[in-house]
């Protein structure tokens, strides 16, 4: 098999895989009783809930996994919480974790690092610094990382006006999307040609971005063609129209808990002269992670003693967690809760 063809295979799995496959993978390790490869499978069952911008459901199954490598001794897992800090925004975890791997990435010559380097910057604005990141882990074109690659690149190249690293993305993309055909794929693509043009024609790529990315497995990057769409229609003086796209981005980038990207569109809409709204804080963040995994195990009809030996702590430890949680939730029983809870993965 050719380079190119290994690159369209993965790029292919990376957008399509559903969390239904990684879900299998995980139970396959459970049923086998393989906790020594269980965090791994968790770790990309998380990398599944990211992409689907469900933030809080990939902080719980990193949880599980970490309390895992614990309790058998072996490593914990490095690239996927340290994505997932990227993609919270959260810049103090995000490079803490990002600095501590740093020599063993560049001894495996891990794309991850550089790949949370961009998705933070970006968020968070810097996008010289996101650039820079992207590139340097583009260059050797790493074999499955690519195609989340090379979309920060063109975001932040074409903040930084960076006409040939935006020609450069295209043509990556476009070469692969000649024979993998996903709507994700096809979704990036007209996003970063609507980054290369203008007018009509650039308006008519971001809708169709908006068209190609409306499933609910990619939310986050439907969130970003909001965004750029938004700010795009701003600079062009259209602050009406402007508003629809960043009010949507800033109402799905808080729901999933993307704090950079949800900060970079109230700056957007509130330079379009419209005074955003106070964002709230749902009564869901005010469960400690692990009482929310105890909740959320529960709600899936999982008894005490079934939680205890998943999460390697005792049953009256399950208990605490459970009543505190129902208490903060105002919550009387295990159906409630179900309930109560469900919102928060839709």
């Amino acid at each position: 098999m050719t380079l190119n063809v290994v690159l369209v295979v993965k790029m292919s799995a990376a957008a399509r895989t559903p969390v239904y496959f990684s879900i299998s993978r995980v139970q396959l390790a459970r049923d086998t009783g393989a906790l020594g490869h269980l965090p791994f499978a968790l770790s990309f069952l998380a990398r599944s809930h990211m992409l689907a911008g469900e933030l809080t459901m990939a902080t719980l199954v990193l949880n599980e996994a970490r309390l895992i490598a614990e309790a058998t001794g072996n490593q914990a897992v490095v690239n996927a919480p340290m994505i997932l800090a990227a993609w919270r925004g959260d810049e103090a975890e995000a490079s803490k974790m990002i600095e501590a791997s740093s020599d063993e990435a560049a001894a495996r010559r891990w794309a991850s690092n550089s790949y949370a380097r961009a998705v933070l910057y970006n968020g968070l604005g810097r996008h010289d610094a996101a650039r820079d990141a992207a590139w340097e882990a583009c260059q050797p074109d790493p074999i499955g990382y690519g195609s989340w690659l090379v979309p920060e690149l063109a975001e932040a190249a074409s903040r930084m006006a960076d006409r040939a690293l935006l020609e450069y993305s295209l043509e990556w993309l476009s070469e692969r999307t000649r024979v993998v055909t996903s709507g994700w794929a096809s979704g990036i693509e007209a996003r970063v040609r609507a980054l290369l043009s203008e007018g009509d024609v650039a308006e008519r790529l971001y809708r169709e971005s908006i068209v190609h990315l409306s499933g609910p497995r990619v939310r986050l990057e439907l969130a970003r063609t909001h965004l750029l769409y938004g700010e795009w229609l701003r600079r062009e003086r259209r602050r009406l129209d402007a508003r629809k796209h960043l009010r949507t981005a800033l109402e799905v980038f808080t729901s999933m808990g993307a704090e950079a990207f949800a900060r970079r569109a109230e700056r957007e809409l509130l330079a379009t002269g419209e005074r955003a709204r106070k964002r709230t804080v749902d009564t869901l963040d005010q469960l400690t992670p692990q009482e929310e995994q105890v909740a959320r195990l529960a709600a899936e009809g999982h008894t005490n003693r079934e939680i205890a030996a998943r999460l390697f702590i005792s049953a009256s430890t399950v208990e605490y967690h459970l009543r505190k949680a129902f208490r903060k939730l105002e919550v009387k029983s295990r159906v409630q809760l179900q309930d109560r809870l469900s919102s928060r993965t839709r």
